[in-house]
């Protein structure tokens, strides 16, 4: 009895091998957090800089005459600290984005061109400043560029603010990864919502490349966990106590492998897409051609209308000039006509 309940049991597990998969993600379980120590050296920097714009006339009232250099020279310095920290926090969305958090990674990826942008813009008001030399009977120079400084500061630390708050909340939510949605698709019934992956304006290439490199991540864990597994079931098949533990690892290990098939067949569909994707948009390229070279003819035509209209335009004009002409002619000899007429009655 004990080994029938045990085979039915086994049966029963092997027969929701697809459905247990839809549950759980094989990098859910080994997701690294995303670090925030950049961050918040970023932030202290921000403030250090916010301190220098305050008190610039205080630190500085030694060298008063290099003010306003000392302030653009600050906030140059600043603009390429900033250029570098972009690219350590693109490569913290990259690492977010290959865990299978694709929209999440997407807001952030905006977030992140926020702080070059602002200093970009600011370091352009500046130079500015710096060169028409504005005549502000309540500001002054020295007041207006540390102005402009405090101003980009506030807004890159609110930014920076934002930034921290959504990885904070990555790193302390639970939830599975919004790649699973597209993964698994072909194991989840059908809905309404199923269409929405093909929806992504111009990303669609993007997307389906991302989702191919979260295969490849889950297919390079899957085959580390699979080989783990083998080695511990030849453990067991070596040893001669219980059948229990190789019964187990043998469910494991087919779960594992049923996992990986489904994954390689996603990973197939996609790179199907993707090229289907390709063909789209070189078809959609060979039809913008089409219609530009469409244009081109109807412009050429129109040209080629409007020489005409122009220049029936000026046959009509001499037309009309001629027929004033013979009007007036007409009348000098209806005038002379009268006269020979009234001198012949007298």
């Amino acid at each position: 009895m004990s080994a029938e309940r045990r085979s039915s049991s086994i049966y029963e597990n092997e027969s929701n091998l697809f459905l247990d998969i839809l549950d759980e993600a094989p990098l859910f379980g080994n997701r690294k957090p995303a670090s925030l120590i950049g961050s918040v050296f970023y932030c202290i920097l921000l403030a250090s800089f916010a301190v220098l714009a305050v008190g610039a006339t205080w630190i500085f009232h030694l060298i008063r005459g290099l003010v306003f250099q000392l302030l653009c020279s600050c906030n140059v310095a600043l603009l390429v600290i900033t250029g570098i920290f972009q690219q350590y926090l693109e490569y913290q969305v990259q690492k977010i984005r290959l865990q299978g958090y694709c929209v999440f990674s997407q807001k952030l990826k905006h977030i992140i061109r926020l702080p070059f942008a602002t200093i970009a813009y600011g370091t352009a008001a500046m130079l500015l400043v710096m060169v028409w030399n504005p005549d502000i009977s309540i500001l002054s120079i020295s007041a207006l560029l540390r102005i402009i400084m405090l101003v980009e500061v506030v807004c890159v630390a609110s930014f920076m603010t934002l930034y921290i708050g959504y990885v904070h909340q990555y790193n302390s939510f639970h939830s599975q990864p919004d790649v699973l949605k597209s993964l698994y698709s072909p194991l989840q019934p059908s809905s309404s919502l199923e269409g929405l992956r093909y929806q992504d304006g111009g990303r669609l290439s993007d997307q389906l490349m991302t989702l191919l490199q979260y295969q490849q991540e889950n297919i390079h864990f899957l085959n580390e966990e699979i080989l783990g597994l083998q080695e511990s079931l030849s453990k067991y098949e070596r040893s001669n106590d219980g059948s229990a533990p190789q019964v187990d690892l043998a469910h494991l290990l087919a779960a594992r492998d049923q996992e990986l098939r489904t994954l390689s067949a996603e990973m197939n569909q996609l790179q199907s897409e993707l090229r289907l994707a390709r063909s789209l948009i070189e078809e959609k390229d060979a039809e913008m051609q089409r219609i530009r070279s469409t244009n081109n003819q109807y412009v050429e035509e129109n040209e080629r209308l409007r020489a005409i209209l122009g220049e029936w335009s000026s046959r009509a004009a001499k037309l009309e000039r001629a027929l004033e002409l013979e009007r007036m002619s007409n009348l000098e000899l209806q005038k002379k006509v009268n006269s020979l007429k009234s001198q012949r009655h007298d």
